[in-house]
């Protein structure tokens, strides 16, 4: 047993919870009993079954109970979980989840909201703040932008005014109207309407914009006016002339809309996140004159306390929050003593609230997450920044004899804030409470006073409980694959680091935390780069130099935000630019493609699905059209799409299943009772191919499927990188709404294994590794070595040391997080890096590479 080293044994436990006959998705009729009051992780595979037993039936069985002592009509405002399939489950207390939320949250949504630090902080300055000599008290909303107490009356609440301009809507005045000067206007049909129209009104559309006359100009792009005209498409100018003198019955009567009018009323009413986007291309932000950015209303922005008001104050990392209200905790603040004469009753309130704040604020440093400020957006940090920010609120809250269920917590976490997240989990269990954790993290695994470890491999090879107790007994579990991570069993020598075949050097990067920086990314090797929470590494790779990279590719915005999800309602509170500052100074000659795989869904509906994405579906589909069967009845490929009417089935629209409303209880989803969930009508699923109809071919595993596909290369193929990259266990025809973040980065990276490798590519990956077990890491790895090896450039930002000792070249930000971060400390290949003095990455990097646990 190798350099494991684990917790002493655990005294005899409080209690058991007892699990019989557990069914949910692909556990095999499990039984379990796992301890109260410890620390239980539950490892396995990914898709082996852990989420499963943890939150499908476990958490979905707790939340079920409390539910039922609560009033149908509150019911309602709780997100249910289905009620699971298991026969009994006893000793079970009542549960907290905190899940990795991989939704699109409001923008408007803040670290200070989730916290609920926000609601202290206006409190504070409603009632204890220094106020201008003769105005009245402000109420605690009128310190938030999102109210109408509160917001800048001028931008809204936004910080940002928005304008429509004649250089926006007409951005090269050489062209003509004919020539789409006004890129503004609709595409395709829509615009060529409008210049027809201009032609009866009598504009010139063959002559350059900017030789028109201003007062022409004006009048097509900010008119209000909507007149109705004859419309001759097709004619000449000089035809139509002729037409309307002889009164000729026109084509049809067009409506003339002005292009201000047409942008606004466009981003105003469209239900299309496309559309929305598209019309914010040609409005034009400024900062608000009256608040300068600050969102709020005047009044409420001439309160200070601490010598700042409010929007400088939620500015500030927590850190310094921290520091600021500290004295006026002890009540020790200075500079304060004639105010606090005059108002007595404001030093009790102020040193009330501060306290608390100091309180809850002492969670959040501890857990690593001091460089965050108040006013940061909720969407901008990673899924494991959220389940912390949760985790404080928890461990403030105090609770005694509740279950707490973690979806993987370490994720995103550097080793050293992984250490803050154990000192958390302890102190939570020592207030009598139990922790039920799915982790792949082995740190992690090896604090736990109870182990269950689910497989032996991935869906429906998955689904046992292999093993269930104290972690040292794992050992003895020859089936299971976390014992030989876990133990050391196989310690493979990393290979020695390819040489790089050139530089492509970034000058003056300034983004975020990062100003001015200089670095340099060598070609043709694997880097990875690496750093705590916070330190710049999203930053700079992420975000500017895949700007940068894609602007000299002459890619469009469009192209490189290509998989980013569209929040609902938010263009305007996200249009808002941000700092970037920086160049490419040599090293583009070597890069022909930039491809970035990210951990953004790959659809948003249940209709998006792995089959369509990677494109095998279209094969299948050109199969099934090419049985004697299909050609008999001239079915078309169309024909097997579940998305188009003439093949779905009439009663779900193809969905597979109907919504039940039910009015004090969740919406209940039931199979369609025509198809039984097949989505297909009936005379589509008459056709087989091999004896399977379509529907059960998406039923399929990959790993089923790629069997069945042997003879057929273009499927096969696809079907082969799914396997190789870890993904055998997912049905084809999985919703997207159902996979993980790191499964949605993996079907894209498959995606692009696909292609056929030209070589000169840079491929960018953020935390690859998210929800990997360490034997799907060494698959991760084995396809991005053949990416370098077919002659590309890969740059991944990563914690997992694994991938780091296996890289070629390692770029170290750091020192700290936040404005203590932002910078090169250290770079080399991992052995060089593993000495570094600096690094808060190279003791475990050193600790890695020597072989002292992993």
């Amino acid at each position: 047993m190798a350099n494991a080293s684990f917790p002493p044994e655990s005294p005899a436990f409080t209690g058991f919870v007892r699990v019989r006959g557990a069914r949910e998705h692909n556990l095999k009729n499990v039984d379990l009993e796992i301890p109260r009051d410890a620390l239980v992780v539950f490892t396995g595979v990914s898709g082996s079954g852990k989420s499963s037993l943890a939150f499908g039936t476990l958490y979905a069985e707790a939340q079920r109970r409390y539910l039922e002592s609560v009033s149908p009509y509150a019911r309602r405002l709780f997100h249910q979980m289905a009620v699971p399939e298991v026969d009994a489950i006893e000793g079970l207390p009542p549960a907290v989840a905190l899940q990795q939320q991989r939704g699109t949250p409001t923008t408007r949504s803040s670290v200070g909201s989730v916290t609920t630090l926000s609601n202290l902080v206006r409190m504070l300055y409603s009632r204890a703040g220094d106020y201008p000599a003769g105005q009245g008290i402000i109420y605690a909303e009128a310190f938030s932008p999102n109210t109408s107490e509160g917001a800048c009356p001028t931008c809204h609440g936004l910080g940002r005014v928005y304008e429509v301009t004649e250089e926006s809507m007409v951005p090269d005045p050489s062209l003509t109207i004919r020539e789409r000067a006004i890129a503004a206007w609709p595409q395709a049909w829509g615009g060529q309407n409008q210049r027809d129209i201009l032609v009866t009104l009598g504009y010139d559309v063959d002559r350059p914009w900017r030789e028109l006359p201003q007062k022409d100009r004006d009048w097509i792009l900010f008119t209000e006016e909507q007149p109705v005209v004859p419309v001759y498409p097709g004619y000449s100018p000089e035809e139509t002339r002729r037409a309307l003198r002889r009164k000729e019955t026109p084509n049809y009567m067009g409506t003339f809309t002005g292009v201000k009018r047409h942008v606004l009323h466009t981003f105003a009413t469209t239900h299309s996140p496309l559309m929305k986007k598209r019309a914010l291309q040609y409005m034009l932000s400024t900062e608000c004159p009256t608040c300068h950015g600050k969102r709020l209303r005047p009044e409420s922005l001439s309160v200070t306390f601490a010598g700042l008001d409010i929007a400088d104050f939620s500015h500030l990392p927590l850190k310094r929050v921290a520091d600021r209200l500290r004295p006026f905790a002890e009540g020790t603040a200075a500079g304060r003593k004639k105010h606090d004469a005059a108002h007595p009753e404001q030093v009790i309130v102020a040193q009330r609230i501060a306290a608390d704040l100091c309180a809850r604020l002492a969670v959040l440093l501890d857990l690593g997450l001091g460089y965050l400020s108040l006013e940061r957006s909720t969407p901008t940090l990673s899924p494991g920044e959220l389940q912390r920010l949760r985790l404080a609120t928890q461990l403030y809250s105090n609770l005694f004899g509740v279950v707490y269920v973690l979806d993987e917590p370490s994720a995103g976490l550097h080793p050293s804030d992984t250490e803050a997240l154990l000192a958390a989990l302890a102190s939570l269990k020592r207030s009598g409470n139990s922790l039920f954790v799915v982790e792949h993290n082995l740190d992690v695994i090896r604090q736990a006073d109870w182990l269950v470890d689910v497989g032996p491999a991935a869906g429906e090879q998955g689904g046992e409980v292999l093993y269930s107790g104290p972690p040292a007994g794992l050992a003895a579990i020859q089936s299971s694959q976390t014992r030989r991570y876990l133990f050391d069993l196989e310690k493979m020598p990393p290979s020695p680091p390819r040489p790089p075949g050139g530089w492509l050097r970034l000058a003056g990067v300034t983004r975020n935390n990062l100003n001015g920086l200089d670095v340099a990314f060598p070609l043709g090797v694997l880097t990875t780069v690496t750093g705590v929470s916070g330190s710049g590494k999203s930053s700079l790779v992420s975000q500017v130099l895949v700007e940068l990279v894609g602007q000299q590719l002459g890619m469009s915005n469009e192209q490189l935000a290509r998989g980013e999800e569209e929040g609902e309602g938010d263009e305007l509170a996200r249009a808002a630019p941000t700092t970037t500052g920086g160049q490419i100074v040599s090293g583009m000659e070597h890069i022909k493609r930039l491809v970035r795989v990210d951990q953004k869904p790959i659809g948003r509906t249940p209709r998006s699905n792995m089959a369509t994405y990677t494109g095998l579906f279209d094969h299948v589909r050109k199969l099934f059209a090419a049985t004697p069967a299909a050609r008999k009845r001239r079915y078309d490929a169309g024909r097997f799409s579940f998305n188009v009417a003439k093949g779905r089935c009439s009663t779900c629209q193809g969905e597979g299943f109907v919504m039940v409303e039910l009015l004090f209880l969740p919406s209940v989803y039931a199979p369609c009772p025509v198809c039984r969930g097949a989505r297909y009508n009936a005379k589509t699923l008459e056709v087989t191919y091999q004896d399977k109809n379509i529907a059960e071919v998406l039923g399929m595993t990959v790993d089923a499927a790629w069997e069945f596909f042997a003879a057929e290369p273009p499927v096969h193929r696809a079907l082969t990188v799914l396997r190789e990259v870890g993904l055998g266990y997912l049905r084809l025809g999985q919703p997207a709404t159902e996979l993980s973040g790191g499964e949605a980065q993996r079907i894209k990276l498959a995606t692009e294994l696909q292609r056929t490798q030209r070589g000169n590519s840079l491929y960018v990956l953020d935390e690859p590794t998210t929800g990997l077990h360490p034997a799907d890491v060494e698959k991760l790895m084995a396809q991005l070595e053949g990416l370098v090896a077919a002659g590309n450039t890969v740059i991944v930002v990563e914690h997992e040391m694994r991938v780091v000792a296996g890289s070629d070249w390692v770029i170290d930000m750091g020192p700290g997080a936040g404005d203590e971060g932002g910078q090169v400390v250290a770079a080399g290949p991992p052995a060089k890096l593993a000495g570094a003095k600096d690094s808060r990455t190279s003791p475990y990097l050193a600790r890695f590479l020597g072989g002292e646990g992993q």
